[in-house]
């Protein structure tokens, strides 16, 4: 039986999400679509096959057919909408960063534990077949002991409000750097950073548009970590070794490739001929097809992108942005 979808949101990215999970049709389902406004429901319903069309998030949540929520919001909705879809006994995948704050999270987690459902931060990276072969390069010892990570995010996107603006969610480091936070922390193996060092520059609304990180952790490791909504960065991640040195090539965001002392991977993202609104977007059908195979198998969170890491991208994001001076209004 496919797994049965409802989407919250009809912006860009779900549309990308949709689009991608098309290609696997006999394996999902898109039921139900929820938007503020019922004419831009409709309109995304009609584009995209979806069943049925809703003009606001609670209907979602007492629809039966519903199996699993998408949460494609801009960041700032993230904990109302998901955690009123998880108080419902919906499961839910919920774009990264999974909320604003480490309040936030700590509550959507307790939440998801308390009403016994799946619940996943979107960190579609996580999921392309580029992590499990470069895991499997750092265990083998090719590089030797791990030394640095090096990782770069950054495109001019100054003109993106829900990237500029602090009401929005805005900032380099939860719209960019998060790849390159979790890209340490999947080489590291979720292991707590014993310092934190953060710096850079605020935009004009007060929200980081050009950081850099230094995370300190045990056994001599180090993360450098830059991320920027203003200029073109390298946009690559390298590990180095005592040995040699692993790098993941095209993207943090979109890994196609690797190469490591032992030569060359690469596993392209399908095309299936779609139109996608951010690049490379096919790759959301590896997080969807996730999400399916946990709840195909019983499991409340996936340990790929298990919950207590969402909890320490969280900690690790709250601490650079509060080095930065960044402040969210938000209550809780």
């Amino acid at each position: 039986m496919a797994t049965r979808w409802g989407i919250a949101g009809s912006g860009r990215i779900c549309s990308d999400f949709v689009t991608a999970i098309k290609a696997l049709a006999h394996d999902h389902r898109l039921v139900a679509v929820a938007a503020r406004d019922l004419t831009d429901a409709k309109e995304f319903a009609r584009k995209h096959g979806v069943e049925r069309a809703y003009g606001s998030y609670q209907d979602l949540t007492t629809d039966p057919e519903i199996e699993v929520v998408y949460v494609g919001l801009i960041n700032p909705q993230h904990y109302p909408v998901a955690s009123m879809m998880v108080m419902a006994g919906k499961n839910v995948l919920c774009e990264k960063p999974l909320c604003l704050n480490v309040n936030q999270t700590t509550g959507l987690i307790s939440l998801a534990k308390k009403n016994e459902v799946f619940l996943m931060e979107g960190v579609w990276t996580r999921f392309f077949p580029v992590y499990e072969e470069l895991r499997k390069r750092i265990k083998s010892g090719e590089i030797g002991d791990v030394v640095q990570v090096l990782s770069s995010k950054g495109h001019p996107v100054e003109d993106e409000p829900r990237i500029t603006q602090r009401s929005l969610g805005g900032g380099s480091t939860l719209d960019l750097g998060v790849y390159d936070v979790q890209f340490a922390s999947w080489v590291m193996e979720a292991e707590k950073p014993i310092q934190i060092q953060a710096g850079g520059h605020l935009n004009y609304d007060c929200v980081d548009e050009t950081t850099s990180t230094i995370l300190v952790y045990s056994k001599g490791r180090v993360a450098t970590l830059s991320s920027s909504i203003r200029c073109l960065l390298p946009n690559e991640s390298i590990v180095v070794g005592t040995k040699g040195t692993i790098k993941v090539r095209v993207s943090a965001a979109f890994p196609e490739a690797l190469e490591s002392p032992s030569g060359k991977f690469v596993s392209l993202i399908p095309d299936y001929g779609r139109q996608f609104n951010y690049p490379n977007a096919q790759g959301l059908m590896y997080e969807a097809s996730e999400v399916r195979r946990c709840l195909l198998a019983g499991e409340r969170e996936s340990p790929k992108m298990p919950l207590k890491e969402s909890l320490l991208l969280a900690e690790i994001m709250e601490q650079i942005t509060t080095q930065m001076g960044v402040r969210y209004d938000v209550e809780y």
